[in-house]
């Protein structure tokens, strides 16, 4: 009798789940558009974005870079672009050449990598936390 009643039950379960379920439907999202709208007429810019654009986007920052751009300069990494970084901010390129410590072969690195440097205003969305340092990439 039990074996009877489970049956029923589970008769009744499928075809309750058969008749009342709703059928699927695909969804249409061809009439759907999304609009894109300023807030009161402005235009959100991203800090860092808005800093790439400008000189620090083409030459290596030496107040705002991370310690991997450096990475790219033969000789700098790791010691020379720790010194650097270190001893930030800079009010002008030629300011990295007397990092006390240098030695004669790292003033001619920087010497004639000195193209290649800029100095702009510290910002925070680069500098916040100390991660340019050591970001824990490895």
């Amino acid at each position: 009798m039990k074996k009877c009643v489970r049956f029923i039950a589970a008769l009744a379960f499928i075809l309750s789940c058969w008749g009342f379920a709703p059928q699927a439907q695909a969804l249409n999202l061809s009439n759907i558009s999304l609009q894109s709208a300023s807030v009161l007429g402005a235009e959100r810019v991203n800090p860092a974005d808005a800093k790439l654009s400008t000189e620090f986007g083409k030459k290596i920052d030496l107040n705002n870079t991370h310690v991997r751009k450096l990475r790219k300069l033969p000789g700098f990494y790791p010691t020379l672009a720790g010194k650097i970084l270190q001893n930030a901010p800079y009010e002008k390129v030629e300011d990295v050449l007397e990092i006390p410590g240098l030695s004669d072969r790292q003033k001619e690195l920087l010497q004639a990598n000195l193209d290649k440097f800029v100095v702009t205003p510290t910002a925070a969305v680069y500098n916040d936390g100390d991660d340019r340092y050591n970001p824990g990439v490895y």
